[in-house]
């Protein structure tokens, strides 16, 4: 539990200084860049852009925005407003698109999770026959292509030749299955991967030979000896996948019209809504840290002999 409570507060720490770090690259990163969120084809009247600035705070010096952004934040939690969408707050539109993201991702995730452990299992049992070779080859296709040409092929497909599921929308689990199919696939490509190279190195471990010789069913020696120690490489890669495919469902929510946070943060880098971007970026790295985290300290779970550090 010592060591639990130390890790912890240590994962804190880190989290902390890279958020600060993420924070101060992303308000000289929008400073920098040219234009501004009052840019327009139609020019709106300095008095109304006088008074949007005083709004926003933008009319105070770059350094004294960068603190009163900051101090909100660490004070009230607050992100403040959103400067092209009115009347939202950064903390609303988050609340609002977090938990579309969220559903597709986990959708795409648990996809991913069934469809890449089957292949790599039954690609490592059947080493050399035409079934590894065939999941493999696929699996390799599906690391190369990206998800979005992925959706515009499946949309061409499953919404127009064989009309099954639709071609936008949220609500349902039919709008919900094709674009996390689409995001899970690359994943379930590297799962499968990882679950093959995992499962044959574990079949040439001593105790696996142990449990053959004894006479054991192979389905028992595959799921309580073989699989445990193969899913390793797997459990380590789900943080960063995690990571992938929140922020790869970015194209993905705008190709399907998904009201999440992606769709959310490609409106804000567009719009040069500084604020809404602001909070998008500290909230991607917290998520990030999190599942990270949990990652960590599953894999300690999972194998005894890992110290969290």
């Amino acid at each position: 539990m010592k060591d639990l409570l130390g890790f912890l507060v240590r994962r804190l720490g880190w989290m902390a200084i890279t958020l600060w770090a993420v924070y101060t690259v992303s308000f000289v990163l929008m400073r920098a860049a040219p234009g501004s969120p009052f840019s327009a084809e139609r020019a709106m009247p300095p008095a109304i852009e006088q008074q949007m600035r005083a709004r926003y705070n933008l009319d105070a010096p770059p350094l004294q925005q960068y603190w009163d952004y900051m101090w909100g934040i660490l004070s009230r939690g607050d992100l403040s407003w959103s400067i092209k969408l009115e009347d939202y707050s950064v903390n609303q539109v988050i609340a609002e698109g977090f938990p579309v993201s969220a559903s597709l991702a986990i959708f795409a995730l648990v996809f991913a999770i069934i469809l890449g452990v089957s292949a790599g299992v039954i690609s490592a049992v059947y080493r050399g026959t035409v079934a590894d070779v065939a999941m493999m080859a696929t699996a390799v296709l599906g690391i190369a292509i990206p998800n979005f040409v992925l959706a515009s092929i499946a949309i061409l497909l499953f919404v127009f030749l064989i009309p099954l599921f639709p071609a936008a929308g949220w609500g349902t689990l039919r709008q919900v299955t094709l674009p996390a199919i689409c995001l899970g696939l690359p994943v379930a490509a590297y799962i499968a991967r990882l679950t093959r190279a995992g499962m044959l190195e574990s079949l040439t471990r001593e105790h696996v030979r142990t449990a053959f010789a004894k006479g054991l069913p192979k389905r028992t020696v595959i799921i309580k000896h073989v699989l445990p120690g193969a899913l390793l490489p797997v459990v380590s890669y789900l943080g960063p996948a995690t990571a992938g495919v929140l922020t790869g469902s970015l194209v993905l929510e705008k190709i399907f019209a998904l009201p999440g946070m992606g769709s959310h943060f490609i409106y804000a880098a567009t719009q040069r809504d500084t604020t809404l971007a602001t909070g998008m970026v500290l909230t991607y790295t917290v998520l990030l840290f999190v599942m990270n985290t949990i990652v960590d300290l599953a894999y300690a779970v999972i194998d005894p002999r890992v110290e969290l550090e």
